[in-house]
């Protein structure tokens, strides 16, 4: 079997590290949380021994720690990299696979957004099919998942998409302060098999939709702009926790209508990605039909 090796990679936290292979580790993901929650996972009990280990996350080619505030990554990491190298070339255990649970392990972590007040929850799970926006408890009729974040009091906005919730929060507290609670609250409700959005259910009364159903109503310009929004600028902004949809195309002030959604809303930053990022690739792409782009806030 070829040997293993580990690279250190850096994460979004300082204080979570990422131990990467070049070879396939494990089938699934397991998160643990303490030694308790590692009685299938020998080399996460042995990792939970050393007294800065906090969280443990092993996927199908990394193993990521998640330290104590006690120690700094640049002093240890090194000799945890050896001490996993030696571990697992040496036929050491990762994964007991007869007791695993059968209960799908769910992970989240968090990510911060260009939006101060945004705050990014990414699971290893889809968890809708189409992007949904919920600006208060009220609109969140059809989404258990948001209707119960909203029963916080920091809550202001949740944004759900392929794989990850974005919350808006009002200024009565800091991300740091509230991060471990939230997160581990959409990690349990994930887990759990709740309901993210029924979509049998009554939508709210106010809903913000791509203005793409009747594409064949559009016209050529606006057709361009949905297809540059698709390819190149909406993956950009999901990266970033938010959305951005297509409203409308005014031919006469050769104005484009969009909607930013998720952390893209309200966000600082997002006056200069209109006018420097977006704005400037639609002139670029669709030459003399594009004078402006205009965010529609709701």
């Amino acid at each position: 079997m070829k040997a293993i090796t580990l690279y250190i990679e850096k994460t979004n936290s300082d204080t979570i590290l990422k131990f990467s292979s070049n070879n396939i580790l494990t089938s699934g993901s397991y998160d643990f949380n303490n030694i308790d929650e590692a009685k299938n996972s020998p080399l996460a009990q042995q990792l939970f021994h050393l007294p800065f280990v906090k969280r443990v996350f092993i996927s199908a080619n990394f193993i990521a720690i998640e330290r104590f505030s006690i120690v700094e990554w640049a002093d240890v990491q090194e000799e945890v990299k050896e001490q996993l190298e030696n571990y697992i070339n040496n036929n050491g255990v990762i994964i007991s696979e007869e007791i695993v649970s059968k209960k799908i392990p769910v992970e989240v972590y968090a990510e911060v957004t260009p939006n101060p007040s945004v705050l990014k929850f990414v699971a290893n799970k889809k968890l809708v099919e189409t992007d949904v926006e919920y600006k208060n408890i009220e609109e969140a009729k059809n989404s258990p998942l948001a209707t119960e974040l909203f029963n916080f009091p920091f809550t202001k906005e949740v944004f759900i998409s392929e794989n990850y919730v974005s919350i808006t929060k009002f200024d009565i507290v800091e991300w740091s302060e509230v991060t471990v609670e939230v997160r581990s609250f959409i990690k349990q409700f994930i887990a759990n098999g709740n309901t993210i959005v029924n979509t049998t259910a009554e939508k709210p009364a106010k809903t913000i939709t791509n203005n793409t159903s009747n594409s064949e109503n559009l016209d050529d310009v606006s057709l361009q702009i949905i297809n540059i929004l698709d390819e190149y600028i909406r993956p950009a902004v999901a990266a970033d926790g938010g959305n951005i949809l297509f409203q409308s195309y005014n031919q006469d002030s050769k104005t484009v209508n969009v909607i930013l959604q998720g952390a893209c809303s309200g966000c600082p930053s997002s006056t200069i990605t209109l006018k420097n990022g977006i704005e400037n690739m639609l002139k670029q792409l669709i030459p003399g039909k594009i004078e402006e782009v205009v965010a529609v806030n709701y």
